[in-house]
């Protein structure tokens, strides 16, 4: 369990630093360099990842059950998986609807898919992970509204509706293949075998 909180605090940390402390990023961009800092910013993110998922892994193994969602919770999980695949397709697309409307998809996505996984999982390995991402997810939102108002964020601008149906078209794919075989094959849990 150590190394799952340790992976989050290094994940989650890196990406709370320009909320938590917000010059230091401008400093350390000013001191090391843009192309510097996002090497590093990466590898500290991949690292703090690689830990949550090793963590996580050997945790899940040991931790006890918290709660036992009923089986309908997993039913709601699955369905609200879909539009987060389709949010976080949107926000790596030029902006359609889907993005303007939402303001930031990926983080929508990922509060979406936490959210999801907390109805549906009940571990306690489950509910810090999962916990931890959507406190994450309601942390930024927060912060990214209060930047939009300083003028310090600059929100998505309309471009197209294609962008729309390629993030529809995109997510729906990465949700099949997901719920068919890849959050088994990745995850070791088919989503679909809900008993």
């Amino acid at each position: 369990m150590g190394l799952l909180v340790l992976g989050i605090v290094v994940l989650l940390g890196v990406h709370l630093l320009r909320i938590v402390v917000p010059g230091l990023r401008a400093t350390l961009i000013a001191r090391l360099g843009k192309p510097t800092f996002m090497v590093l910013y990466g590898l500290v993110s991949l690292a703090g990842l690689c830990l949550v998922v090793v963590g996580f892994g050997q945790a899940r193994a040991v931790t006890g059950l918290l709660y036992a969602p009923p089986v309908f919770l997993k039913h709601v999980a699955l369905l609200l998986m879909l539009p987060a695949f389709i949010c976080l397709a949107a926000g790596f697309l030029p902006a359609g609807r889907i993005a303007v409307r939402t303001r930031h998809p990926q983080v929508l996505a990922i509060k979406i898919w936490a959210l999801a996984h907390l109805l549906a999982n009940g571990e306690t390995a489950s509910v810090l992970l999962f916990g931890a991402f959507l406190a994450w997810g309601v942390i930024a939102r927060i912060s990214l509204k209060r930047r939009a108002r300083a003028g310090e964020d600059v929100l998505p601008v309309f471009r197209s509706p294609r962008f729309d149906v390629m993030a529809i078209a995109l997510g729906l794919l990465a949700y099949v293949l997901f719920v068919l075989k890849l959050h088994e094959v990745l995850i070791g849990v088919s989503p679909i075998a809900l008993s």
